[in-house]
C-alpha cells in the first residue's frame, strides 16, 4: 500500500512539473488546484501510515503520539449579553434661576468643580432699585406712624373731655375713626415694606440642591435669567442619585424589560457592578431608532456624570447547558466539529465529534448537540490532529 501511494505521489509531481497553460492566469489556477490535491493526498497518506502502523505489528514502527491539552466539559448556565455603550447621568441636574425677575449680575460666588449645599448663595444680582423702593416705603411708613401717634393723642384727649362731660360724641367718634384709618394704612404700608424687602432680597440667588458646580457660563455684568437658551447659566449636578443611560436598538427592544439584569463596566475607572433596568421609554427615538433604558447606580460607586459606561444587557440564558471555547470549533464539508480525547485500549485517540451550536458570547459558544458532560475536549494542540490519531494529553 505504501509503494502504491508513493508511486501515485510521484506521478502527480511529474504532472505538475510538465503541465502548462496558454496564459499565466491558467497556469496559476492549475498550480493551485494541484497543490490542494497534493495536500489532500499527504493528509490521506499520513492517515493511512498511522493505520498501517497500528495494524501491522511486524513493521516495528510505532506511531508517534502528538501532545495535546484537554479539558473536561462541564454543564453550567450559558448567558448571552447585548453589549452597548452608554453613559453615567445624574437624576438631579439643576440650572440655577433667580426667584424674581432677571437682573444684572453683580457678583458670582462659585466656580466649576465647587461642592455646594442646598441654600448656599450662588450669585448676586443688582438690587439698587429694590433697595430704593424699600427706603421710600419705609419713609412713607414713618410719616404715617407719626400721624397715627398724633391721632392717638387727640383721641385720648377727646375721650378725657367726653368722660368729663365736655365736647360732643361726634368729636369723639371722629377722633377714633382717624386712629383706626391710620392704623389700617400703617398695616398696608408694612405689607408693602415686606414685599419690597422680599423683592430686594431676591437679588441673592441660592442653590436649590446640593451637588457639584458642573458649568458656569454666566459673567458679571450680564443679565441673568438662568435659562440656558437665553444666555449664561450655572449648572449644578447632584452625585447622590446617579443613573446609567443607554439607547437599546429597536431590533432588541423586545428582549429587555424592567428588572432585566445588567452588568456595567466603567473602563476609565476599571470598575464593574451589577444592577437592573429601572426604566424603559415607551417610544422609539426618531433619530436613534432605539428606546432609552436606565439603570440605577449603587451607592458608593464614586462616579461622575458623562463618564462612558459599557452596558451588558442579559438577553438570553440557557441553564444547565454546555459551552466550549470558540477557538476549538472547526468546520469541514460535513459541518462544524470538535476533537475529543477518547481512551481506546491502552492508548488515547483523537476523535472527531460533529456538533450543532447555539448562541455565541465572547470566547464561548453554546453546544446544542454532539457533546455530553464529561467529554474530554482537546483545547490546545488540536491543529493538525486528525480523527483517529494517537495522542498524549496534559490536563488544563
Amino acid at each position: 500500500m505504501k509503494s502504491s501511494i508513493k508511486a501515485l505521489l510521484t506521478i502527480i509531481l511529474i504532472t505538475m512539473a510538465t503541465a502548462c497553460g496558454n496564459g499565466k492566469k491558467e497556469r496559476d489556477a492549475a498550480l493551485t488546484d494541484k497543490k490542494v490535491e497534493l495536500e489532500k493526498l499527504k493528509t490521506k497518506m499520513t492517515s493511512l501510515e498511522a493505520e498501517i502502523a497500528k495494524l501491522d505489528t511486524s513493521a516495528g514502527v510505532k506511531q508517534k503520539a502528538k501532545l495535546v491539552a484537554i479539558t473536561a466539559i462541564t454543564k453550567g448556565d450559558f448567558k448571552h449579553y447585548l453589549d452597548l455603550q452608554g453613559s453615567v447621568n445624574s437624576k438631579n441636574i439643576s440650572y440655577i434661576t433667580p426667584a424674581g425677575q432677571p437682573g444684572q449680575i453683580k457678583a458670582i460666588y462659585v466656580k466649576e468643580g465647587d461642592n455646594i449645599r442646598k441654600g448656599q448663595i450662588i450669585l448676586k444680582l443688582d438690587n439698587s432699585v429694590g433697595t430704593e423702593n424699600v427706603v421710600a416705603i419705609r419713609t412713607q411708613m414713618a410719616s404715617v406712624k407719626a400721624q397715627l401717634d398724633l391721632a392717638k393723642s387727640v383721641y385720648s384727649r377727646q375721650k378725657n373731655l367726653w368722660d368729663q362731660g365736655i365736647g360732643t360724641e361726634v368729636q369723639l367718634l371722629q377722633a377714633r375713626t382717624n386712629v383706626e384709618a391710620l392704623q389700617g394704612q400703617l398695616r398696608s404700608i408694612q405689607a408693602n415694606v415686606n414685599a419690597a424687602q422680599t423683592q430686594a432680597n431676591q437679588a441673592n440667588v441660592y442653590s436649590n440642591v446640593s451637588g457639584t458646580v458642573d458649568e458656569v457660563t454666566a459673567h458679571v455684568g450680564e443679565t441673568f435669567s438662568g435659562n440656558p437658551a437665553a444666555g449664561g447659566y450655572i449648572k449644578i449636578v447632584s452625585n447622590s442619585a446617579l443613573k446609567i443611560s443607554v439607547t437599546v436598538p429597536e431590533s432588541n427592544a423586545s428582549k429587555i424589560h424592567t428588572g432585566t439584569p445588567v452588568v456595567v463596566e466603567i473602563p476609565d475607572l476599571n470598575k464593574t457592578f451589577n444592577t437592573t433596568i429601572s426604566f424603559i421609554s415607551q417610544s422609539v427615538g426618531a433619530t436613534t431608532r432605539g428606546v432609552t433604558a436606565e439603570a440605577k447606580v449603587p451607592a458608593g460607586m464614586d462616579l461622575r456624570p458623562n463618564q462612558i459606561a459599557v452596558i451588558k444587557l442579559l438577553d438570553y440564558t440557557a441553564p444547565n447547558s454546555l459551552a466550549i471555547p470558540l477557538n476549538t470549533l472547526q468546520t469541514d464539508e460535513n459541518g462544524k466539529y470538535v476533537l475529543v480525547a477518547v481512551k481506546e485500549g491502552n492508548e488515547m485517540i483523537a476523535r472527531k465529534r460533529t456538533i450543532s451550536v447555539g448562541q455565541l458570547y465572547g470566547d464561548k459558544i453554546e453546544v446544542k448537540q454532539g457533546l455530553k458532560e464529561g467529554d474530554q475536549l482537546i483545547t490546545d494542540g488540536y491543529q493538525g490532529v486528525f480523527d483517529g490519531e494517537l495522542i498524549e494529553t496534559s490536563s488544563q
